[in-house]
This record gives C-alpha cells, sequence and structure tokens, in this order.
C-alpha cells in the first residue's frame, strides 16, 4: 500500500458559490419563462403548449443535475452509465403513450 492517494477524483472549481448563484438565476430566468407561457397559452389547448413545458422542464433538469448533484464535473463513463439507460427508459415510456394511442384510436373505428 505505496500511494492510496492516487484515487479517482474529480476536482470541482475553486468558484464553486458563483457557479451555483448563476445556475440559480437561470433556473429562475427558465421558471419565469413557464410561467409567462403558462398565463399566455392558458385558454390554448394545443399539444405544442405540452412539449414546450416539457422541453423547458428537460433544460431545468439539466441545470440541476449538472451543477447541484455535481453530475457535471464526473468522468464521460459515469455520466454514460446513468444518463443513457435514463434516455432508453424515456424512449420505451414513449413508445407505450404512443401505442396506447393507437389501440385507443382503434377502439372507435369500426
Amino acid at each position: 500500500m505505496e500511494h492510496v492517494e492516487h484515487l479517482e477524483h474529480t476536482e470541482t472549481p475553486k468558484d464553486m458559490k458563483s457557479q451555483i448563484w448563476k445556475t440559480f438565476w437561470i433556473l429562475l430566468a427558465f421558471t419565469v419563462i413557464d410561467i409567462f407561457f403558462y398565463f399566455i397559452l392558458l385558454s390554448t389547448h394545443a399539444m405544442w403548449k405540452n412539449w414546450l413545458f416539457i422541453f423547458l422542464g428537460v433544460i431545468k433538469a439539466y441545470f440541476i443535475v449538472g451543477v447541484f448533484m455535481h453530475m457535471k464535473f464526473e468522468r464521460k463513463t459515469l455520466m454514460y452509465t446513468i444518463i443513457l439507460p435514463m434516455v432508453f427508459v424515456v424512449f420505451l415510456v414513449t413508445l407505450m403513450i404512443i401505442e396506447g394511442d393507437y389501440t385507443n384510436l382503434l377502439r372507435w373505428v369500426k
């Protein structure tokens, strides 16, 4: 056991406090945009409105996971180990939603 000091450890930036505040303001801006679009499009029942909110939510989740959960500072292999299965699960859920909608549509066609 000569040198145990050399462990796999990624270094976080020295200016983490400013990074957190920057991320806070970005998240606040996206939340304000989210609320603004909600009240502007309140009476609209379009499908693209839902996709807009999902897109804004994914952007906010990216910043939360990247900075507050320190995923931005991890190694690429760990990031891929966590992110790729999640993308695969989202893909499967999307396929199930499409299939369920198609099955529901066929129920009414005679």
